[in-house]
């Protein structure tokens, strides 16, 4: 069964770094894009970054381009975020997300786009 895994939440300050993983699991067969979207309070859930498995090639949402990383292991079953500077804004809960129907090309893409999802993990930022 295909499971992704989500990894790294937790309590962070402003200013502060945060990285979080996602493992998958149970796929048979190579993945074509894997994302990191994130849902805050009130709000509708957001494409953070997203990886293409293949290559390597990497989007942003454009509410975060410059203050985050998006990578994959060289197995390409793990995906990393890492935000550099940790703002309030984002204080969310966290999803990983995967397709093996066509590799997005244009951006991020939409929560429609991938078929797999992980449980989430909740980020908090506090001082």
């Amino acid at each position: 069964q295909v499971q992704l895994v989500e990894s790294g939440g937790g309590s962070v300050q402003p200013g502060g770094s945060l990285s979080l993983a996602c493992t998958a699991s149970g796929f048979t067969g190579s993945t074509k894009s894997m994302a990191w979207f994130r849902q805050r309070p009130g709000q509708e859930r957001e494409g953070v970054a997203s990886i293409t498995s293949e290559t390597g090639r990497t989007y942003y949402g454009d509410s975060v381009k410059g203050r985050l990383t998006i990578s994959q292991d060289d197995t390409k079953n793990t995906i990393y975020l890492q935000i550099h500077v940790v703002k309030p804004e984002d204080a969310a809960m966290y999803y990983c997300a995967a397709t093996q129907l066509g590799t997005i090309v244009i951006g991020v893409g939409v929560e429609a786009s991938y078929e797999y999802w992980g449980q989430g993990t909740r980020v908090v930022v506090s001082s």
